[in-house]
């Protein structure tokens, strides 16, 4: 058996340059700090690619079929004699193929911001939070068990929160991390729920029982019913909250665009391969429950197709840069939601757990050259909003290339990685629900249209009347582009179907041209669109968000669905709930303990005279005691 035990310093070497660069960083020159949190990403890269390339290409296959294989595992807590959590490693397909991911990305991430963030003061800060970051994600993908998931995960929420929150003097900053971070515990609440039901009904935190052939799962808890639904399921839909909440699902996806308040490294490492797609890693990590649980699994299919085209609606309104993407990220993580709940179990049915998997896998390479293109342009303008830019493709030649095949790849257009990927969900979706296809088709359409308009805004146009004359990024920032953009030309030729599926048995896929072409078609047609309203300076766009009226006035407002919680939570929970509570501990909890230390404070004001310290006093008391008791005795001697 091959010897994976040293898997975990892809974990520790992370957290070593968290503690390093946090207790030391702001001892040494900024660029030291850049280099040591550069190269510990860049050995994990490295540990990356060498796992992947054992497991896949050396790994010895048991019936044709990928293993679940544990680097390294050591007990931590004994629950009960049956009962324990685990902390280690687990590799199989899902897990090595997000190790890739993540340290890609973040590889990357860290190049770019040694340009991005120079001349910030919290430059150390900014590079040690980033390996405590990366070292969270990386815990969650390789963990062994849902417990230890769950350490991780609300780790990642911690690192998030003082990313988003890094400029930490702009309120709208500080507002935005308390946002992302409030909503994502709420959804959290309901992934521990989940995870206690589960570990309860099942007795078991561990993967491998949990997602094997006889998992307990299938048989516990399928009794017990609520509300018409078994308690297996309503553990799945409690830990699918969470997993919504993380992945900034429609209802809990208010905190997703606020997020662009940090850094836009941190946009590219948070919103492109790793903190929102963690949610759709949790769904695959848990499927075969999920698809033992067909219901929760519907559910999880109509929550990704609506949020997909909510976000894609609200994305064609927007004028800052970032907020498109972030809306645009929404709605692909939708798509890969959708493709997991239409997936069957094994062979072909299982093919949108693969389409799921590869389009997380080809959407990390185009979506993390996006937000690091849109950096490159702010910080070449140092504006967000599309509509202060035009004709930058003269000033950036290369941001503008590599810009543009982000913006083919994601639209589908072959022979991009985007088209592949997008490509297997629809078919997925086409033969499970021909709706929910439908619904992916229109929002193909708008995905070109949005994308292109952003395009054609920025680079494009007229040119803007610009302080001083934009300038190409340094070479730490255009190298990382250049990168990515290779991967989003050919990753799509990976043989994703022979690698990740959801039986781990190979499957052969092919493209199937008559859902193929239609897609092509229909991207296409966003894109002319786009091209005729936005390539040249025209009053078009605007007449026709004005024939829209109140609906283009509602999506770019995104629909108020941030008005109706803060009415929710001012008006109603603050007014009818919060309130009373406050009231009630004040007045009662408060009060009673108040009037406890009244009374006490009263009656030891009137007995301190017992402990006066003066000799005749006590010897007065003492004598008028014995008399007392004395003529007591007598009494009671005589009668």
């Amino acid at each position: 058996m091959i010897d994976f035990s040293y898997t975990i310093w892809i974990l520790l070497i992370p957290l070593l340059v968290f503690v390093v660069t946090g207790l030391t960083g702001n001892r040494f020159k900024p660029i030291v700090t850049g280099i040591i949190g550069t190269t510990g990403l860049g050995i994990n890269f490295c540990l990356a690619l060498f796992t992947a390339y054992k497991y896949f290409f050396v790994l010895e296959k048991a019936d044709g079929a990928f293993q679940k294989v544990i680097g390294i595992s050591y007990t931590w807590l004994h629950l009960t004699e049956k009962l324990h959590i685990d902390i280690g490693v687990l590799l199989d397909p899902i897990s090595v193929m997000m190790l890739i991911v993540i340290t890609t990305v973040s590889f990357m991430v860290h190049i770019y911001s040694i340009g991005y963030m120079k001349g910030e003061k919290g430059f150390a800060r900014f590079f040690s939070i980033l390996s405590l970051f990366s070292f969270s994600m990386l815990g969650l993908v390789i963990a062994t068990n849902i417990f230890q998931m769950y350490i991780f995960w609300e780790l990642v929420g911690v690192s998030s929160f003082l990313l988003i929150g890094f400029y930490y003097e702009k309120d709208s900053a500080v507002a935005a991390s308390k946002k992302a971070f409030i909503v994502t515990r709420f959804a959290d609440l309901g992934f521990l729920i989940g995870i206690l039901v589960l570990s309860y009904t099942t007795g078991t935190f561990d993967f491998i029982t949990l997602t094997g052939p006889n998992s307990p799962a299938f048989t516990s808890g399928q009794g017990i019913m609520f509300l018409g639904m078994s308690t297996m399921t309503w553990s799945m839909l409690f830990i699918f909250m969470g997993g919504a909440g993380k992945s900034a699902m429609f209802p809990l996806h208010i905190w997703l665009p606020d997020a662009m308040e940090g850094p836009t490294p941190v946009s590219a490492l948070i919103h492109a391969a790793t903190m929102v797609v963690a949610g759709v890693y949790l769904v695959a990590r848990m499927f075969p429950i999920f698809h033992h649980e067909q219901s929760a699994l519907e559910i999880v299919a109509w929550v990704g197709g609506f949020t997909s085209l909510f976000a894609a609606v609200i994305a064609c309104t927007q004028y800052d840069i970032k907020r498109v993407l972030a809306y645009s990220t929404m709605s692909q993580i939708g798509y890969m939601m959708l493709a997991l709940g239409v997936s069957g179990y094994g062979g072909e049915e299982g093919l949108g757990y693969m389409a799921s998997m590869f389009h997380l896998f080809t959407h990390a390479f185009f979506k993390a050259l996006l937000f690091l293109g849109a950096g490159a342009i702010i910080h070449a303008v140092h504006s967000n909003y599309m509509n202060e830019m035009g004709g930058l493709r003269k000033y950036l030649p290369i941001t503008h290339a590599t810009f543009l095949i982000a913006c083919l790849a994601i639209s589908g257009i072959p022979p991009f990685a985007g088209f592949f990927s997008k490509d297997e969900i629809l078919v997925a979706a086409f033969h499970h629900n021909k709706a929910l296809f439908a619904m992916e088709y229109l929002v193909a359409g708008m995905t070109a249209f949005y994308m292109f308009r952003l395009y054609f805004n920025v680079f494009w146009g007229k040119d803007q009347h610009y302080h001083h004359t934009p300038h190409e990024a340094p070479v730490t920032m255009t190298l990382p582009l250049i990168v990515l953009a290779i991967g989003s030309t050919f990753a799509g030729f990976i043989p994703f179907t022979k690698l990740v599926t959801s039986d781990s048995m190979p499957f052969e896929a092919h493209t199937e041209w008559g859902i193929a072409i239609p897609s092509i078609l229909i991207a296409l047609a966003g894109i002319g669109i786009a091209t005729m309203l936005y390539m040249k300076s025209s009053d078009t766009s605007k007449k026709i968000a004005t024939a829209l009226g109140g609906f283009y006035a509602a999506a770019y407002n995104k629909f108020y669905i941030d008005q109706v919680y803060l009415f929710i939570t001012k008006k109603i929970l603050f007014n009818y709930v919060s309130r009373p509570v406050a009231w009630f501990d004040r007045h009662i909890v408060d009060g009673t303990m108040n009037q406890f230390a009244y009374v006490t404070n009263v009656v030891s004001d009137r007995i301190k005279g017992f402990q006066s310290g003066q000799l005749q006093q006590y010897a007065l008391a003492f004598i008028s005691g014995v008399i007392a008791l004395a003529l007591l005795f007598i009494y009671l001697w005589t009668n």
